[in-house]
């Protein structure tokens, strides 16, 4: 199901949005990649496990397009701000009591600034482009887990199933 899943977000995003907002084939394997990155964040054995690392991915990801936004709109990217971009996350983060989301901040924070240096020509969209793949990977991951749940014996335990069955 987890192959399932990232397949269906890869082409969700490379071969349907990437076509409808004309994005560079760059931007588009970029954000198939993310998107698949989503969706294996947050699908889990379990339904709490899985809403939970949803919500953790989804506040990681909102802190992170503020923050690289409101910076892509007024500077260019620097090591400087990369720097200092993190350490903002870092600090919000923990003030917000989601200490536990402060790597997820930081890792979707670089990749966003290191792609607006990559692509510097319209880098405040880089962000919102993240959000987006984002969003869609959580809800595929989601959708995945309940889809396996209503599979007999659930996603979880069908290589199980499988390995008892061809020891009789």
């Amino acid at each position: 199901m987890l192959g399932v899943s990232s397949l269906i977000s890869y082409l969700l995003i490379t071969r349907i949005l990437g076509r409808t907002y004309f994005l560079s084939r760059d931007d588009e394997l970029l954000g198939g990649m993310w998107a698949v990155a989503a969706t294996i964040f947050v699908y889990r054995q379990s339904t709490q496990q899985t809403m939970s690392a949803a919500l953790s991915r989804l506040a990681a990801t909102c802190m992170s397009f503020l923050l690289c936004v409101l910076y892509l709109l007024i500077f260019p990217f620097s090591p400087w701000g990369l720097a200092t971009l993190i350490a903002i996350g870092a600090v919000l983060m923990s003030l917000l009591g989601r200490s536990e989301d402060i790597i997820t901040t930081a890792i979707t924070t670089a990749v966003v600034l290191v792609v607006a240096e990559i692509s510097p020509q319209h880098a405040w969209k880089d962000p919102i482009l993240r959000l987006i793949e984002t969003v869609v990977g959580i809800v595929v991951g989601v959708a995945a887990l309940w889809v396996g749940q209503g599979l007999p014996g659930g996603a979880a335990r069908i290589p199980l199933q499988i390995t008892q069955n061809h020891r009789k």
